[in-house]
C-alpha cells in the first residue's frame, strides 16, 4: 500500500474467515480508495482487537463473513455474537454490507436483464441461501417463474418436501427459522467452499435454472454437475470461476460493481465501506438514502461472464410443431402405447396435452457473421383437424404457455409451425400476450415457395414470362400466404387465376393486384376445376381438411403443383395418377453450419421447413421482433427476409415431393412424359380418363371409428394408384416400342 495514502480514502476489510493480509486500491466516482485486507482466522477476539486498533486510523471498517442482523423475507433478528463488534469503534464507522446489499442486488438484476434479455425470464430460482438476500430474491421474483428458498436445505440438511422453502410459506416460517439461525456460529451461517460431512440432496439444485445467494454455500453444497445453470452472487474470485466452470455452469453474474474487473471481486461490505469513505458529508447518517445518492452517480454494469465458450454469445429461438395426423402421435416415444386405442380418442385427448419439450437444435452458424444460434422444438398435441375445429382461444392458451417455456430456455423468439400459424388471427393474439417475439415464418415460406416453383417450372420445360403466355393459379389466394404469393406472381406472370371461396375477398385482392401491377390479367373463381387444365403452375395454400381442392387428373401435361398446405392437398396416391405432373412441396431450406435437430423432423440432415428456417434466420440476424403475423403478409417483409436469406448463406435444399427429394434424372423422366403427352392429345385423353376412374374419394382421408377403416382406405387408394400407374406405363410402352419413331 502507498505510504502517503490520505486517511480519508483508506478503509480496512476484516475477513472473519481467512488469514491472508493484502492491500489494493480502486477507483470509485473519481476517488482513489486504498483497501487493507486483514484475515482473522475465524477468531472474534482477534477481529475485536483489529477494530479497536483501526479506530480513527481508517475512514471505514468492513466486516465480511459475519452479519449484525439476520433477515429472511420481512423477518429480522439481531445476531447476539456480532452485535458488540459494531459498538467497539468510537470514530470509524463499521459496516457489514447490509446498507447497500438489497439496493445493489435489485439494481444488478435489472441491469443484467437489459444487458442479456431473457437471462431471468420464466426461470426457476433456488436461493442458496435466501438469508440476507431479500433484495435479490424480490428482484428475481419479478422475472422468474418460481423462486424457492434453499435455506432449509443449506442450514438444516432437510430433504426437498412440497411447500417447504416456497415463497407461500416464507412469512409463516421465517421468524422461527431465524430464531434457530441466530444461535448458529458464523462459519455455519456463511459457509466457505469445500466438502461437507452432511451432503445435501441434489434435487433442488437440479430443478433450478438459477442458483442465487452466497458463493461459499453454493460451492459447498451444490452437486458436482451444474450444467447450464446461472450463478448469481455478490462477487467471485478466480478460484470460484474455475470451480464453477468445471461443474458446467453456464454463466456467473455478480451484483456488486466490477470496479475495473470482469466480475466483482469485492462484496457488499467492502462496497459499503467505500461509499462511507467517499461520501461528501462525513457526518451524514449511514443509511440507504445516503448511499443511494452516491450510487445514482455510478455508470456501471453487473459482471456477466459466460464460462463455457460454446454457450457464449449464442442467440436462442424456439419453434412450435404439432402432429399432422394421429400417425405422428403413435410414433412419438412417449405415446407409442396409444396405437392400441381408438384413433379418434387418441386424437381428441392429445389436443389437451400441455406443451412439451421436443429437442434442442444446435450447430447453426452464419458464414458471413459467425453468429451461432440454438433452438428448441416444442410440441403441442393437436392435429390440424383438432386445431381447426376448436375455438382459437384453446390454441392460443397452449401457444402462450409454449412461449413461457421457450423463455425459460432462454429463447427470445418463437416460430409457429404448420396450423398453429393460421389459427384465429394468425399469431397476433399470441404475440400480444407473449413476452418474446413471435413469427409465423410465412414470409420465408412465400420466398422459398416462389423460388422453388420457378426452378421446377423451368425443369419441366415451361416458361411463365409474358412472351410465352404462361398462366398461374393460386388456390387459397385470399389467405395470408396465398395473397402475397398472388401479388408477387402477378408481377412476373402475365395471367393469374385466383381461387378462394369468398367472392368479396377475391374482388378486393384483384383490385389490389391491378393497382400494383396494371398490366396483370387477373381471373377470379371460387373453384379450381374450370381453369386448372390451362395452368403451368398451381400454388395451393389452403387449410381445408377432407376436401378435394384440385383434380390433378385435369392438369395440363408438365404442370407444376406447389403444395404448401399441411397436410398436403395432393396425396401421394393422387400424384401417382399423373406421373407427368410435378407435385412439389414448399421450398425446404438448407441451414448454414452443421445443424443437428436432435430428432427426426422428416427431412435430410441440416434441412428445415421454411417457417422454421425463418425463425432461425431472424435469430441469426439478431432480429428479436414480431416479424410475420396476421393474414396480410407485407411484400417488403418477404423481400427483406430473402435478403437475410442470402446474407447468412441459406440455400434451397432441392425439389421435394411427398417426403422425397427428386433427382435431375427423376425430373427428366417427368419432363419426357410431359413432352410426349403435349404432342399426343389422344394419349393424354387416355391417361386422364384412366386417372379419373381411379381417383379415390376424398372422404377416404376421413378417419373411421378405429384405425382399421383408415388403413383399408389408404391401401385401396394406393392400390388404385398403382394400377393406373401401371396401365399408363403400358400405354407409353405400347405406343413407343424400342426402335419405333414417335
Amino acid at each position: 500500500m502507498a505510504g502517503q495514502a490520505n486517511l480519508s480514502t483508506k478503509i480496512a476489510v476484516l475477513h472473519f474467515q481467512g488469514s491472508a493480509n493484502t492491500d489494493e486500491q480502486i477507483e470509485l466516482l473519481g476517488h482513489t480508495v486504498h483497501i487493507q485486507h486483514i484475515g482473522c482466522d475465524g477468531d472474534l477476539a482477534a477481529m475485536s482487537a483489529q477494530i479497536e486498533a483501526l479506530d480513527g486510523q481508517v475512514t471505514a471498517v468492513a466486516l465480511t463473513g459475519i452479519a449484525k442482523t439476520l433477515q429472511l423475507g420481512k423477518a429480522k433478528v439481531a445476531h447476539p455474537t456480532s452485535a458488540p463488534l459494531f459498538e467497539i469503534a468510537q470514530q470509524t464507522p463499521v459496516v457489514d454490507g447490509a446498507g447497500v446489499r438489497a439496493a445493489m442486488e435489485r439494481w444488478a438484476v435489472r441491469l443484467a436483464a437489459e444487458a442479456q434479455p431473457g437471462i431471468w425470464s420464466r426461470k426457476r430460482v433456488l436461493m442458496a441461501p435466501g438469508l440476507n438476500h431479500n433484495g435479490l430474491a424480490q428482484a428475481l421474483e419479478q422475472y422468474a417463474d418460481s423462486v424457492h428458498y434453499g435455506d432449509p436445505l443449506v442450514y438444516f440438511a432437510l430433504p426437498p418436501v412440497p411447500g417447504v422453502g416456497s415463497t407461500e410459506t416464507l412469512a409463516r416460517v421465517a421468524e422461527p427459522t431465524l430464531n434457530q439461525l441466530r444461535a448458529y456460529p458464523f462459519r455455519r451461517l456463511f459457509p466457505q467452499a469445500g466438502t461437507t460431512s452432511r451432503p445435501r440432496s441434489p434435487k433442488l439444485f437440479d430443478w433450478a435454472d438459477i442458483l442465487a445467494g452466497d458463493m461459499g454455500g453454493i460451492r459447498r453444497y451444490a452437486p458436482p454437475q451444474l450444467k447450464r445453470k446461472v450463478v448469481v452472487v455478490e462477487s467471485a474470485t478466480e478460484e470460484d470461476v474455475a470451480d464453477l466452470r468445471q461443474r458446467g455452469v453456464s454463466a456467473i453474474v455478480t451484483t456488486m460493481p466490477p470496479l475495473g474487473h470482469e466480475l466483482a471481486h469485492l462484496g457488499a461490505a467492502v462496497f459499503e465501506a467505500c461509499l462511507v469513505a467517499i461520501r461528501p458529508d462525513k457526518t451524514a447518517a449511514l443509511t440507504e438514502n445516503t448511499y443511494l445518492n452516491l450510487m445514482a452517480q455510478m455508470n456501471w454494469k453487473p459482471g456477466i461472464k459466460f464460462l463455457q465458450p460454446e454457450e457464449a454469445g449464442i442467440n436462442k429461438f424456439a419453434f412450435v410443431i404439432h402432429p399432422l395426423s394421429p400417425r405422428f402421435i403413435y410414433t412419438h416415444p412417449k405415446f407409442r402405447w396409444t396405437r392400441y386405442l381408438p384413433e379418434r380418442l387418441v386424437e381428441r385427448v392429445a389436443a389437451y396435452l400441455p406443451p412439451m419439450y421436443g429437442s434442442r437444435i444446435t450447430g447453426i452458424e452464419s458464414p458471413s457473421t459467425g453468429q451461432k444460434i440454438e433452438g428448441y422444438l416444442l410440441y403441442i398435441g393437436g392435429t390440424p383437424r383438432e386445431l381447426m375445429r376448436r375455438d382459437p382461444a384453446f390454441v392460443y392458451r397452449r401457444l402462450i404457455r409454449a412461449s413461457r417455456m421457450a423463455e425459460r430456455f432462454g429463447a427470445r423468439l418463437m416460430g409457429l409451425g404448420a396450423f398453429t400459424s393460421v389459427v384465429g388471427d394468425a399469431g397476433i393474439t399470441v404475440a400480444q400476450k407473449a413476452d418474446i417475439a413471435i413469427t409465423s415464418g410465412n414470409s420465408l415460406t412465400v420466398a422459398a415457395t416462389l423460388e422453388t416453383a420457378k426452378q421446377a417450372v423451368v425443369k419441366m420445360g415451361n416458361n411463365l414470362d409474358e412472351a410465352h403466355e404462361g398462366k398461374v393459379m393460386v388456390i387459397g389466394a385470399t389467405g395470408s400466404i396465398g395473397s402475397v404469393c398472388s401479388r408477387l406472381l402477378a408481377q412476373a406472370v402475365p395471367n393469374i387465376v385466383l381461387v378462394a371461396p369468398r367472392p368479396e375477398k377475391l374482388i378486393a385482392l384483384k383490385q389490389t393486384i391491378e393497382e400494383e401491377t396494371p398490366n396483370a390479367v387477373v381471373t377470379l373463381s371460387t373453384t379450381a376445376d374450370d381453369y386448372v387444365g390451362n395452368c403451368d403452375l398451381i400454388v395451393t395454400t389452403t387449410t381445408a381438411l377432407n376436401t378435394r381442392i384440385i383434380d390433378i387428373t385435369k392438369c395440363k401435361p408438365g404442370a407444376v403443383i406447389c403444395d404448401i398446405a399441411r397436410p398436403p392437398d395432393i396425396t401421394e396416391e393422387e400424384a401417382a395418377l399423373r406421373p407427368d405432373v410435378l407435385v412439389i412441396e414448399s421450398g425446404e431450406i438448407l441451414l448454414p453450419g452443421k445443424p443437428n435437430f436432435g430428432m427426426d423432423i422428416g427431412l435430410p440432415p441440416g434441412v428445415a421447413y421454411a417457417c422454421l428456417a425463418e425463425t432461425a434466420l431472424l435469430a441469426l440476424d439478431g432480429r428479436f421482433e414480431d416479424y410475420t403475423l396476421g393474414r396480410n403478409i407485407e411484400i417488403e417483409r418477404v423481400k427483406e427476409i430473402y435478403r437475410l436469406y442470402k446474407k447468412h448463406g441459406l440455400e434451397l435444399s432441392g425439389i421435394r415431393s411427398h417426403d422425397h427429394f427428386l433427382t435431375d434424372e427423376d425430373l427428366a423422366k417427368k419432363r419426357a412424359l410431359a413432352d410426349e403427352l403435349r404432342n399426343d392429345p389422344a394419349k393424354l385423353a387416355d391417361v386422364q380418363r384412366l386417372a379419373q376412374a381411379a381417383l379415390p374419394a376424398k372422404g377416404g382421408r376421413k378417419m373411421g371409428k378405429g384405425r382399421g377403416n383408415g388403413r383399408i382406405t389408404t391401401i385401396a387408394a394406393g392400390a388404385g394408384a398403382a394400377v393406373v400407374a401401371a396401365v399408363a406405363g403400358l400405354l407409353f410402352w405400347r405406343k413407343n416400342k424400342p426402335g419405333e419413331s414417335k
